[in-house]
């Protein structure tokens, strides 16, 4: 007789400031007490995978996801929980960390944006759940504009290179760059502002959903390359 739980984790990533965060929690209970994991747990009886990951954000850390695409089941280590055989459906998770305000509960400690490239030791197997994430990341950032979910609602164009450069972690030409996204026809010009600081003033942006999904229906295919 079976005895196979299943959990759901969220990989989700936060950007800011050049910047790419991973959401972490401090679990409060268990064998992974005070270790920093992803947030996640188990499916309910009558939950539907996708409604679990979000009740379980919603839960540890007060977060409600803008994009969320299911990213690999992990099971084949079959000593990956100490709980038992658990078997973790993840989500790759997107949003912009200014709109959010953390908070955590139930069995959340703490919850925490951490940068990337200094994370704290992850809890069972989510290390390997992470560099899945960000593989996934940054591969779907070339087919696919989710880079826009990692944004504010409006922005400068010198943050939408920053956040591309970011992520692929390469330098590229600036003015191709450009040239090509405004090509796609699904940003909106919203005029020129004025920058803090000593910056010039410069034009801000607006991505168009609507117009994005009337291109996919005319056979339009988004892709980046980057030499």
């Amino acid at each position: 007789m079976q005895d196979i739980k299943v959990a759901v984790d969220a990989v989700v990533f936060g950007y800011k400031e050049e910047t790419l965060f991973l959401l972490c929690i401090k679990q409060k209970f268990g064998p992974m007490a005070d270790s920093w994991v992803l947030p996640g747990g188990l499916v309910q009886d009558d939950e539907p995978l996708k409604d679990a990951v979000k009740r379980e954000l919603r839960e540890e850390t007060n977060v409600e996801l803008e994009y969320m695409d299911q990213l690999y089941t992990f099971g084949d280590d079959i000593k990956r929980d100490p709980r038992g055989r658990v078997i973790a459906v993840a989500y790759l998770g997107l949003v912009d960390p200014k709109r959010l305000e953390l908070k955590a509960d139930t069995d959340a400690l703490d919850a925490q944006w951490f940068p990337i490239d200094a994370l704290p030791s992850l809890g069972y197997d989510h290390e390997l759940i992470f560099e899945k994430g960000l593989e996934r990341l940054r591969a779907k950032i070339h087919y696919e504009p989710i880079g826009f979910d990692l944004l504010e609602e409006e922005f400068f164009f010198s943050e939408m290179e920053g956040l591309y450069r970011t992520i692929t972690g390469r330098a590229f030409d600036r003015r191709n760059f450009r040239k090509k996204i405004l090509s796609f026809g699904f940003l909106e010009d919203l005029g020129t502002f004025r920058r803090e600081g000593m910056g010039r003033p410069a034009n801000k942006f607006r991505f168009i959903e609507d117009k994005y999904n009337e291109l996919l229906a005319e056979g339009f295919h988004f892709e980046l390359k980057f030499a």
